[in-house]
């Protein structure tokens, strides 16, 4: 695993894209500030850009300094998860511009998966997170489910949890609100 974490953080500061796998299901990832490596997904995904994409954090603390206003039940909601959750912040900042959703949110995931765990921790940074699959195709369970169009136009595949079949699921996902509203998303 350490020679995985050393070439992907490697690739990650300098714009390239990874196939990965997350606390989820395999995912196609980039710096989360780099506009270049965030177009460069879309692109792999055939996927318009309006369609925003998630980023994984492994550290709350750092969660201020990418979204404006907290609102309390997030540090509640981050505190109490168990399983992996999506939160759907207002407000995002210090990201790559294309990666904010049209109404300045961004879906932001804290995993303590033990790969992205370190990556996160050597990065410094928050990464980009989507599905490895084309936009519209079935998402993969698997990494042998992974199409060969995806595996060739990444910079680099992980080799950690390839033989890997115990099921994983997609987070749930929920989007905060003014006021202290909450709305879920995905179960």
């Amino acid at each position: 695993m350490h020679n995985d974490l050393k070439k992907a953080v490697e690739i990650l500061r300098n714009g390239g894209v990874i196939l990965y796998p997350t606390d989820t299901i395999w995912g196609i990832g980039c710096d989360a500030t780099n506009p270049e490596a965030v177009k460069r997904i879309y692109e792999i995904k055939k996927r318009e850009d309006s369609k925003s994409m998630l980023v994984l954090m492994e550290n709350p603390a750092l969660l201020e300094r990418y979204v404006d206003d907290v609102p309390e039940v997030a540090w509640d909601l981050v505190e109490i998860t168990t399983t992996p959750l999506t939160v759907i912040y207002q407000n995002a900042k210090n990201l790559a511009q294309n990666l904010i959703a049209s109404d300045g949110s961004v879906g932001i995931r804290f995993t303590k998966e033990k790969f992205t765990s370190q990556l996160l921790q050597r990065f410094r940074r928050p990464v980009v997170s989507t599905s490895a699959n084309v936009s519209g195709e079935k998402s993969p369970a698997f990494f042998d489910e992974i199409s060969d169009e995806i595996k060739d136009a990444v910079d680099y595949i992980v080799e950690f949890r390839q033989d890997d079949q115990i099921p994983a699921q997609p987070s749930s996902i929920i989007k905060l609100g003014s006021g202290g509203k909450i709305d879920i998303i995905r179960k």
